[in-house]
């Protein structure tokens, strides 16, 4: 199909593009009698917005949330939840001098390939724009599954190079690249500012932990639990790679080193990352995401022409030089989507 839809039990679909008239989500499935408010939503939607720093775009969406259905008097009713969020702050000026060519890093080139034409305001539905319906119906989600206890957090582990050297949940929502550790943050910044006065960008890693999930979620096969995180991050736009637990560093390592050994306290270590055979063992899920630079800077690039003719790219208007600090939202929504699916998959199975 058209693959707008994520999901089997607990399915979002999500619909608009950067320079629409709006963008927005279908939730089917969640559950009734869940307390849902705006504020539940609009809290999350607004860690998706630029923050502050400098390093983040300027476009300024109030994404003040619209639910259409499925909330009655502030819970689920069991049917479909529609959310909607209007584009308000759209210029698509800055795009005129872009609409023939394909820009270097961006999904230009294979939209119009695929499609035969292309929406060229802003990257149309491949812009990260997209994003705020996904966090909307990932909101929902999370209300769902703080009903059974299980909480996750993500944040910045790494950015231009730079890592992380101690992890402080109390610093990640109080520095701008929301890194989980405040020096480091500091150290980041810097060095991203100076990237974006070269009129560059950089990447980063978000890294991403669950905890109190219980034990048995995920299909061994095709739907492991692992693959359909991976999945899910991966739909994210400026994800390029994901690994759970020990991820790539497991190929250096032995079985003796690698294997996660019990005793009657439960598991002694977590290279699994807290999935085992594609299902949930109980312990912390962990894994990470690597995160492309931006693909939208202003040093002059070499591009084609719509007509296959060599042109000088070169990108104005207002872009993030650093994504990591927004995506963190969207992966804990993606997260959560994946969560709470596969919680009612296994809910079915038992029945």
């Amino acid at each position: 199909m058209s693959g707008n839809t994520f999901g089997q039990a607990f399915c979002v679909t999500t619909f608009g593009e950067s320079h629409g008239g709006a963008v927005g989500a279908v939730v089917d499935g969640a559950k009734p009698d869940v307390e849902i408010s705006i504020e539940d939503i609009q809290r999350q939607l607004d860690r998706r917005k630029p923050g502050k720093g400098g390093v983040v775009t300027s476009r300024s969406e109030p994404d003040k949330v619209k639910i259409l259905s499925g909330v009655f008097e502030g819970k689920t009713t069991g049917t479909p939840i529609m959310m909607l969020l209007y584009n308000t702050d759209a210029d698509s000026s800055s795009y005129e001098g872009l609409k023939s060519l394909f820009r270097p890093g961006h999904a230009d080139y294979s939209y119009q390939k695929k499609y035969g034409l292309r929406d060229w305001r802003g990257g149309g539905r491949s812009s990260g724009r997209e994003t705020a319906a996904r966090v909307a119906a990932g909101a929902i989600a999370r209300k769902c599954l703080e009903q059974r206890g299980i909480s996750l957090i993500a944040y910045t582990r790494a950015a231009a190079g730079i890592w992380c050297d101690q992890f402080s949940a109390q610093d990640i929502e109080n520095n701008p690249l929301r890194a989980c550790d405040a020096s480091a943050g500091r150290e980041m910044m810097r060095k991203i500012r100076k990237i974006q006065r070269q009129g560059d960008s950089a990447g980063g890693i978000v890294e991403c932990r669950i905890s109190n999930v219980p034990a048995g979620l995920g299909e061994p096969v095709f739907d492991k639990l692992d693959a359909q995180l991976a999945a899910a991050v991966f739909s994210i736009g400026a994800v390029k790679a994901v690994e759970f637990g020990a991820g790539f560093r497991a190929a250096a390592m032995r079985g003796s080193e690698n294997n996660d050994e019990m005793d009657e306290n439960g598991f002694l270590t977590n290279h699994a990352g807290g999935i085992a055979g594609g299902i949930s063992t109980g312990a912390d899920i962990l894994f990470r995401a690597a995160v492309k630079p931006t693909p939208s800077i202003s040093q002059p690039q070499r591009g084609i022409n719509e007509k296959g003719e060599n042109a000088e790219v070169k990108i104005e208007g207002r872009h993030d030089a650093c994504i990591c600090p927004r995506i963190v939202p969207v992966v804990e929504a993606m997260t959560c989507i994946v969560l709470e699916d596969h919680i009612k998959r296994q809910a079915a199975l038992m029945a």
